[in-house]
């Protein structure tokens, strides 16, 4: 289901996880690698693809929420500035377990990605990193772009590489996404 406005929000119970990341980081991907689910999410070359909060529910009581991209999307400001408080009333809700950071490895984390790792952590939610378009680097780039970014983010977020292409991280990624299911409520 798809959310315009938090009246629009599924029940408040259960678990979800939410994934966020900016334009174009590959958040539409990595959501249908780990949920095992081609065309789940809405994959896109166009930045902006994603405008409302989606609700993709994996499990009975188990979602996934898709955020909106930050940074560059072709989207009016003035629809820009309604996300902010649907993702603001998002962070309310009980049932939000777990942020799913979406970067671009090639990238790292950038403001946009610390204002939202600050919003989930200020909720006491986890946060987990990953390190999207791993595949897009060599091998001693991506290793270097995972220490780099775990050492910025010290105990803040747990950071793992992830290619929705090769497959790297996606086993771990849906592990820790069963591992947030299945926690029990705060």
């Amino acid at each position: 289901m798809s959310a315009a406005d938090p009246a629009q929000f599924p029940a408040d119970r259960g678990v979800e996880v939410a994934f966020a990341g900016r334009s174009n980081a590959g958040k539409s991907s990595a959501i249908n690698a780990i949920a095992q689910r081609n065309g789940l999410a809405r994959t896109s070359k166009t930045p902006g693809r994603t405008r409302l909060l989606n609700f993709f529910e994996l499990a009975p009581d188990q979602r996934i929420v898709d955020l909106p991209g930050y940074g560059y999307a072709g989207v009016p400001e003035s629809e820009r500035r309604k996300w902010v408080p649907l993702i603001d009333a998002l962070l309310e809700r009980e049932s939000l377990r777990a942020l799913f950071l979406v970067v671009d490895a090639r990238r790292g984390v950038g403001e946009g990605d610390e204002r939202l790792i600050e919003w989930a952590s200020a909720g006491g939610r986890e946060v987990r990193v990953l390190l999207a378009k791993a595949d897009k680097l060599k091998r001693a780039e991506a290793a270097k772009a995972e220490r780099v970014a775990a050492g910025h983010l010290l105990d803040r977020a747990r950071v793992q590489l992830f290619s929705a292409v090769t497959g790297t991280g996606v086993e771990a990624a849906r592990a820790a996404l069963q591992e947030l299911a299945n926690k029990k409520p705060r």
